[in-house]
């Protein structure tokens, strides 16, 4: 089953029970799907659906991180719920030290040898996390690693 039929099945169980919050997350994830489809003029792959929602997940994360600062609950918990459907709706997570393995194997590939070379290692390495980890963490990693710390 690929992961648009997957998105749609999720969408009508969640409607048959009646289950509101997710189906309102489903809906604005297939709708962000379809409006990037329209942007690039063709049908997105599921990687590309996996980029649609990481990039969904991390909006839902900054929100939940504003909504704190701001005394917020309420919107806190409703994007917490977001966040979860995401997540779980997401390729498996890399942990840590498998991102710092992959990072150190693309420094290794690409000959990288210090903060300059930092766009060589993102670029050899976003491909194969996309979806699987946080950009965010794999940035640090690699910058982390690329500054000697």
């Amino acid at each position: 089953m690929s992961m648009r039929e997957q998105l749609i099945s999720e969408m009508n169980s969640a409607m048959k029970a009646g289950d509101r919050p997710r189906l309102s997350t489903l809906r604005l994830l297939i709708s962000s799907v379809k409006n990037r489809e329209i942007d690039l003029k063709r049908e997105l792959d599921d990687e590309e659906i996996y980029k649609v929602i990481a990039t969904m997940a991390r909006q839902r994360r900054e929100s939940i991180e504003q909504f704190k600062k701001g005394g917020r609950q309420d919107l806190v918990e409703q994007e917490e719920g977001e966040l979860d459907l995401l997540t779980g709706l997401l390729p498996a997570q890399l942990s840590r030290e498998e991102v710092t393995a992959l990072v150190k194997q693309t420094i290794e590939e690409t000959g990288a040898a210090g903060m300059k070379d930092m766009g060589k290692v993102m670029k050899g390495l976003l491909p194969r996390v996309t979806g699987r980890a946080d950009g965010k963490a794999v940035s640090d990693i690699v910058r982390e690693l690329l500054s000697g710390e």
